[in-house]
């Protein structure tokens, strides 16, 4: 009768292999997505940060920071707006055409997102206001905490 034939490789080497490979798989993935996603990338910079390391012209970036009171100023075409965002350390002028967010005022908070130019002028394409912590919806701000708490519960 014939034997049993062994195989030249243990199942002890089988299963590493299966593993170094599964590992180059998820290794390969990995660099491939971040590959893919490079230019999809959004940084977030203060307005000392901006300053002092400045991305690459061009670079889609984050700019947050507060609307400096006194700096806003719109253009004769009722759409574009000129605005400086500072953190106490620095200042970066910033330039927006559309139409802003309803909470977007002077002396606010604000991420900006969009692309530094060539003169140093920060040029966003979308606004993102941001408010306190103190917000209180317009229909909610007359009542007392228990007509508050009436009122929620009364929605569930």
């Amino acid at each position: 009768m014939n034997a049993p034939t062994k195989s030249p490789v243990k199942a002890k080497h089988q299963r590493l292999v299966l593993i170094l490979i599964a590992l180059a798989a998820l290794i390969g993935a990995g660099l491939l997505a971040m590959w893919a996603l490079r230019n999809q990338a959004s940084y977030f910079y203060l307005p000392a940060e901006l300053a002092s390391n400045p991305p690459e012209v061009g670079r889609a970036v984050r700019l947050g920071g507060m609307v400096e009171k006194g700096s806003l100023k719109t253009a004769p075409d009722g759409v574009t707006i000129d605005f400086i965002v500072g953190d106490g350390k620095a200042r970066v002028p910033v330039t927006f055409k559309g139409i802003t967010p309803d909470l977007f005022q002077e002396g606010s908070g604000v991420v900006a997102e969009g692309k530094l130019d060539a003169s140093g002028k920060f040029v966003a394409d979308n606004l993102l206001a941001k408010h306190d912590e103190k917000y209180v919806p317009r229909e909610m701000k007359d009542m007392s905490p228990e007509e508050a708490r009436k009122a929620i519960e009364g929605t569930k």
